[in-house]
């Protein structure tokens, strides 16, 4: 057992990986990746972040992070890598962090592989429309061939969508959270920020904090995060 310079007793031998993913483009894959990164940190998590997309959409948004606040503000280490070096990227910032959070491509080539590979769990988001539900098949596959836990978030959901309430009865490793067709996602996300730091008392800071919390339980950092949560109230 170790403890990290937050104080926080890692009970683990490594870092646990995030890998953010979705074969469909347009699902809000880069969008819930920045969201649960900066969730995670504001928990006291030590949090890197990877971007593998060639978009580079997480890219754009934490140069304008940094921009505004500064790189020591931002709260997050930043990585862009691609091919062969990912394994040796996430395995590097495995020694000096708590959570990598990877932004993957919108195709299943051999980056997004990589990611999946180096996961702990693959998280997904799916708009509520059956082309989006179809596209995850993909990487849910990839990832049960490589024996890594998915999770599935219902994603842009509109209000009272009786699609979305179809769709979840369907989809099995469905979170319980479902992240709303809400303003604040794409208007703090220009600026470089989250709806929990521009919105805190919003519906949408709501939903991150409640999948944040269904994210860290699948990993098994519940427990942790519990123990960490009590130190940063002292």
């Amino acid at each position: 057992m170790a403890v990290n310079s937050n104080g926080l007793f890692m009970i683990l031998k490594r870092a646990k990986v995030i890998t953010v993913g979705q074969q469909k483009g347009g699902a809000g894959k880069t969008t819930l990746a920045a969201h649960l990164a900066v969730a995670l940190a504001e928990r006291g998590w030590k949090v890197a972040t990877i971007d593998i997309d060639p978009q580079g959409t997480l890219t754009h948004w934490y140069g304008i992070r940094v921009k505004n606040f500064g790189e020591e503000m931002a709260g997050l280490t930043f990585k862009t890598v691609s091919g062969w070096r990912i394994p040796s990227e996430v395995e590097r910032l495995q020694k000096s962090h708590d959570i990598i959070l990877i932004d993957s491509p919108p195709h299943t080539e051999s980056d997004a592989k990589h990611a999946i590979a180096a996961a702990d769990l693959v998280v997904v988001p799916v708009q509520p429309s059956p082309a989006d539900v179809w596209a995850t098949s993909a990487i849910v596959t990839l990832a049960r061939q490589a024996k890594v836990p998915v999770q599935l978030v219902l994603n842009r959901v509109p209000p009272q969508s009786k699609l979305a309430e179809l769709i979840a009865k369907e989809l099995p490793e469905l979170t319980n959270t479902q992240m709303g067709n809400r303003v604040a996602y794409s208007g703090c996300f220009v600026h470089g920020m989250t709806a929990g730091e521009v919105v805190p008392r919003s519906k949408a800071a709501q939903e991150v904090d409640s999948l944040t919390t269904e994210v860290l339980h699948r990993l098994g950092l519940a427990k942790n995060a519990a123990t960490h949560a009590r130190k940063l109230k002292k």
